[in-house]
């Protein structure tokens, strides 16, 4: 990493609190590309997720920012949660905000306690399952279209057993289970590719595979060598969120908010959200970024992004303590052919309010990173962009 990567002016390093400029140095010091990535906990693969936030990220920066006793991490677009465990790793309470329920199903069941007995569970729902022939089925448009009609069977059994169960613990341990599985025993071609083709799915291949995904579940949260500290996981529009919905003050903000015109986040998890009783059209009208939103009459533009930072760095001023710290991990987007950059725009926002930049720095996104939109978005690198609450503000 160079100087020439941080677009910090001399006299803005000067001004710095020496404190900041330690960070600053630190910043440098770290090779943002992550050329040898640290091996992720099992519980990162969990479910699937589109372009999902790399452990390496948050886990540098929460290795370099100071997190105030008394003070939470927030990631008000938490995604699946990667912030939220890295922080539990070093023993930090956390918040997580998303609109997205899956995300949210995600985040909650990876950074929550390990129910009792859920291998035992799961195969005594696959039992009394496997005898139901006729369950009840959600109105789910296109069904027949991407379920084989005995894989629906299937999937409707093993959701009725899953209703009646009290404790909200081993509930969502066990539909996270089966939201990991839908794409795989549909006729979706695969979790980056929304085609349907022929697969070799039966109904009793879907028992076997939410039965190893229990497996695999109660493997990965019985690995975490670490306490499951308070976190706090809020299925909210992060636009929404009142700082009286926050549980205390946030001492650092960590988080990589969705790219404008780039990555179709409802559109990964819409048969997810179906099967589990949420309504992905009502999350695409408020996901931002989604693609929808830039082909239609009266489209999105540039300036919605503005607002929608806007409103997100007011929620960060209000719940945030003096000198606490503010990382956004974003890239540029194209829009109607106009190249957008993101980074550049919540930073111009961040430094109208009451926060000043320490660093912002490029970095090179794995070729390997699939998601439904990412040869259309064309997104080959990302910022990340470390602010400063100012003191006294």
């Amino acid at each position: 990493m160079t100087e020439k990567a941080v677009r910090v002016t001399t006299r803005e390093r000067d001004s710095f609190p020496s404190d900041a400029k330690n960070v600053l140095e630190q910043l440098l010091a770290t090779d943002w590309s992550f050329a040898e990535r640290a091996k992720a906990p099992l519980i990162e693969s969990i479910h699937p997720y589109p372009a999902k936030f790399i452990g390496d990220i948050p886990r540098a920066l929460l290795d370099i920012l100071p997190v105030p006793e008394g003070t939470s991490v927030l990631d008000p677009f938490v995604g699946s949660g990667t912030t939220l465990v890295e922080a539990q790793r070093r023993g930090l309470p956390c918040v997580g905000i998303d609109l997205n329920p899956i995300a949210c199903l995600i985040s909650r069941v990876k950074t929550g306690a390990e129910p009792d007995k859920l291998q035992e569970m799961a195969a005594a729902i696959v039992s009394r399952a496997r005898a139901n022939k006729t369950p009840d089925r959600r109105a789910i448009p296109n069904l027949d279209h991407w379920f084989k009609v005995e894989v629906q069977t299937a999937v409707a059994a093993i959701l009725e057993e899953i209703r009646d169960l009290e404790d909200d613990g081993i509930k969502d341990a066990l539909n996270l289970c089966l939201s990991s599985i839908i794409v795989r025993v549909s006729n979706q071609d695969s979790d980056t590719r929304y085609a349907a083709v022929d697969k070799a799915v039966t109904w009793d291949g879907v028992f076997d595979a939410f039965t190893a995904a229990a497996n695999k579940l109660q493997i990965a949260m019985a690995s975490r060598s670490w306490t499951q500290t308070s976190a706090h996981v809020l299925n909210k529009n992060t636009l929404e969120v009142q700082p009286t919905d926050l549980p205390g003050k946030v001492g650092l903000v960590v988080t990589s908010p969705p790219y404008p015109n780039a990555y179709e986040y409802w559109l990964y998890h819409k048969y997810r959200m179906w099967w589990l009783g949420y309504d992905p059209i009502e999350v695409k009208k408020q996901e931002i970024g989604a693609r929808a939103h830039f082909f239609k009459t009266n489209h999105h533009t540039e300036e919605n992004f503005w607002e929608q930072m806007r409103g997100t760095l007011k929620l960060i001023d209000s719940v945030m303590v003096a000198d606490g710290y503010a990382c956004f991990v974003i890239g540029r987007s194209k829009i109607h052919g106009v190249v957008v950059d993101n980074a550049a725009i919540i930073r111009s926002i961040a430094e109208s309010m009451n926060f000043h930049c320490v660093a912002q720095i490029e970095r090179v996104i794995s070729a390997s990173r699939k998601s439904f939109n990412l040869a259309h978005a064309n997104i080959k690198t990302e910022t990340v962009l470390v602010l400063q609450k100012m003191q006294g503000r």
